[in-house]
């Protein structure tokens, strides 16, 4: 009758194996103690003697399993070698970097190096707004009508191309009691709106662009219109100071999330010497620097709106306000993060 059970591992091996641990053991228990020092408390809160002592251990362990391999011993004993050797590894060589130093570099260095860049993403972005907004403004003057098919009417709010003068003018100053709560509804809508179009933006990117491009420009014939219409009732200049205390931040950020999927579309569309694999990551490190900053801004445009577009009633200040703000949102993306421009990357590998 055959032996159905399986055939002990010989008394040698056994004995070997035994002896092998027994002269080893001390150090991986070392290491290991280590090893779960640092995950729970990070190799820059260990001591001085840990920290030198943890590589040397990595090193004696990573002979350990070497050896372990070379003579077949248990497959236990190389499970737990090749785990802790993993975990050691992980610790010594993995970024020991805290969140704060990774928002730091990503302010610092990686959201302006992703801008720069980014010169032709950015190009398509500003001009699809240029050029829907150029558009949209010659099809009102050529017919006003057009202005029901580009602004949706939750973000009219009553400025339509039949309003009066005075009542367009009110809505831009607080020229009467209702002015803060209609301003204020009509700025969560537009906040609102904006949001969700930067996102289709720059999810549609890797489409080879066209997407964004379209939504970006649906987004400046809605503006064009908006201003022609307050141009005719001769409020154009006091709306440009209206728009400009947030709109330079706002507008720029929907741009700026054209730019980060026309990123991807140009992956798609101009790899390069790369792959489209290749290329995609490449760009998508920029990409997702570029979205990040568009979040940011939409965020800081919604605070603005929410505290001082209506509070400041000067146009020349609500320009000064708007314009200041751009030009520091400019001075820290061209200026920071200069000494590491050589990397050629925008974004954390």
């Amino acid at each position: 009758m055959t032996d159905t059970h399986a055939t002990p591992p010989p008394v040698s091996d056994a004995i070997r194996s035994a002896r092998f641990r027994k002269e080893r053991e001390t150090s991986w228990k070392r290491l290991d103690a280590l090893v779960v020092e640092a995950e729970k408390r990070g190799v820059r809160n260990m001591s001085y003697q840990d920290t030198l002592a943890l590589p040397s251990l990595y090193r004696q362990a990573m002979n350990s399993l070497s050896v372990a391999r070379a003579i077949s011993l248990d497959q236990a004993l190389l499970a737990y070698l090749e785990a802790l050797c993993a975990r050691a590894y992980l610790v010594i060589y993995a970024p020991q970097e805290s969140v704060r130093d990774a928002l730091t570099k990503l302010f610092t260095q990686y959201i302006p190096q992703a801008v720069r860049n980014s010169a032709l993403a950015l190009l398509i972005g500003f001009l699809a707004m240029a050029l829907g907004a150029f558009t949209g403004y010659m099809l009102f003057f050529d017919d006003p009508s057009w202005f029901y098919s580009f602004v949706p009417s939750g973000l009219s709010d009553g400025r339509t191309p039949e309003a009066s003068a005075s009542y367009l003018r009110s809505t831009l100053f607080d020229d009467n009691p209702r002015a803060h709560e209609m301003l204020g509804a009509f700025a969560a809508q537009l906040f609102s709106h904006n949001t969700q179009i930067a996102i289709l933006i720059f999810a549609l990117g890797i489409f080879v662009s066209l997407p964004s491009f379209a939504l970006t420009f649906y987004n400046g014939l809605v503006l064009g219109a908006f201003f022609a219409m307050f141009v005719k009732a001769g409020l154009g200049y006091e709306l440009f100071g209206w728009l400009s205390i947030h709109g330079v931040t706002e507008l720029s950020a929907i741009c700026i999330a054209c730019a980060g999927g026309a990123q991807l579309g140009l992956a798609v569309l101009m790899p390069g010497q790369l792959t489209r694999r290749a290329a995609l990551r490449a760009r998508g490190r920029d990409a997702v620097c570029l979205v990040i900053l568009a979040a940011l801004m939409l965020i800081a445009a919604a605070f603005i709106e929410g505290f001082l577009r209506q509070t400041v009633q000067s146009t020349e200040l609500r320009l000064a306000i708007g314009w200041g703000i751009g030009l520091g949102w400019l001075a820290w993306l061209m200026l920071a993060g200069r000494s590491g421009d050589g990397s050629g990357k925008g974004g954390p590998a």
